[in-house]
């Protein structure tokens, strides 16, 4: 199962660096299906819940510490974070990694992800549809509808035309 999970991402990560940016418009994301409501805790034990986020521009990011992949699309995260936060956009990272929060959280403090990061539930990875691979990225609109589903790394460029199109 790792060798698929890094291998999806390392080929993805191969287009990306030789694909240019694609601009998504709001037509270009079609409604996949209602996003399932989720609870997961955060790296505190907290309880955070897909309620919290209703009537948002949600992305959901199922990463690992490890998963290269994952770790270079996180600036990107953070960069939109700081740019579109203030105008409905939330980033959720679901970490996958299985050695526990404390090193999910000292990977979230030493990288600035400024962002909300919970840990992995098995039952709302299987309500998503499973995650074969990471990353695997959902981007849900603000009535809740799931417009992108992606697996593997993506151009930060090519994902924020993405959210722009349901931002604005």
């Amino acid at each position: 199962c790792i060798l698929l999970l890094l291998g999806v991402g390392c080929a993805r990560q191969k287009e990306m660096e030789s694909s240019p940016p694609k601009v998504a418009g709001l037509a270009d994301l079609p409604v996949l299906g209602l996003a399932p409501a989720w609870q997961m805790k955060d790296l505190d034990g907290n309880l955070v819940s897909s309620e919290q986020f209703k009537g948002k521009i949600v992305v959901v990011d199922f990463w690992a510490t490890w998963c290269g992949p994952c770790k270079m699309e996180i600036p990107g995260y953070i960069e939109m974070t700081k740019k579109y936060g203030p105008e409905g956009l939330v980033i959720v990272g679901v970490s996958c990694d299985q050695a526990g929060p404390d090193i999910v959280k000292e990977f979230v403090v030493k990288n600035g992800m400024n962002y909300p990061v919970v840990m992995f539930d098995e039952s709302v990875m299987a309500a998503f549809g499973g995650i074969e691979a990471i990353p695997t990225t959902f981007l849900i609109d603000r009535a809740g509808q799931v417009r992108d589903r992606k697996v593997g790394a993506e151009p930060t460029a090519e994902y924020e035309a993405k959210v722009l199109a349901l931002l604005r």
